[in-house]
């Protein structure tokens, strides 16, 4: 996998119709990119007064072993679908520092941290918990979407304290063939177990979004993000 800690990833942008105030990066998905929500923003029930900039990563393209080492975009790789995913911990580690860079971009352009929210999906939704969970600075929240926790044994507990008390939103599909929802449900657990403000919100869906899911996005979004 390219060191894309070195590297800013490529993206898509939506600007608002005014200077942004806060920033929302959005994770895809195995095999998917950037473009893939960002048909969704129009449908998000967003407070008039936020003055939102999203910005939707592309993971690089990468052999995934699971899929018998065909090229994809992935944020890392998946040695076997093992319930919870056997993964290559330093393509995990790559991406975090990727979206750290991110971060670090939007700081940088006046975006304060605590204005900078999280949202990823399946795989993406990986990255947003190993990369929220430890930065050094607090932000606005954690949306994580259809996804679970990768190895929360090995995050770090000095970092996570940083973003103890941030608000973490997990939505998942009941009828998810891809990450079910027990899976799921154990990042949850953890999350509850070390004190994390979190709640769990299911649809009779699969491993999707639906529109009342992203009207919720909607609401959460303008909950974390407002003044």
């Amino acid at each position: 996998m390219p060191k894309t800690s070195q590297t800013l990833l490529e993206y898509e942008i939506i600007e608002p119709g005014r200077e942004a105030t806060a920033c929302v990066i959005w994770l895809h998905g195995l095999g998917a990119s950037g473009h893939d929500f960002i048909p969704v923003v129009p449908h998000l029930p967003l407070a008039d007064d936020l003055s939102v900039r999203f910005i939707f990563p592309h993971a690089p393209s990468i052999p995934v072993s699971c899929n018998s080492g065909y090229v994809m975009p992935a944020w890392y790789d998946i040695l076997a679908l093992t319930e919870v995913r056997e993964i290559n911990q330093s393509h995990l580690e790559d991406s975090r520092m990727a979206v750290s860079l991110l971060i670090e971009q939007q700081i940088e352009q006046g975006i304060p941290c605590e204005k900078i929210l999280l949202i990823g999906f399946s795989q993406g939704g990986a990255v947003v918990y190993h990369t929220g969970l430890q930065y050094p600075q607090k932000l606005a929240g954690l949306i994580a979407l259809s996804t679970y926790m990768p190895n929360p044994q090995l995050l770090d507990d000095t970092a996570r304290t940083t973003n103890q008390n941030i608000t973490i939103h997990i939505a998942q599909g009941t009828a998810d063939d891809m990450v079910k929802e027990p899976v799921a449900y154990l990042a949850y657990e953890w999350l509850q177990q070390h004190e994390y403000k979190v709640d769990w919100t299911t649809y009779p869906m699969g491993h999707e979004v639906c529109m009342p899911e992203i009207r919720q996005i909607g609401t959460w979004i303008t909950e974390l993000l407002k003044d």
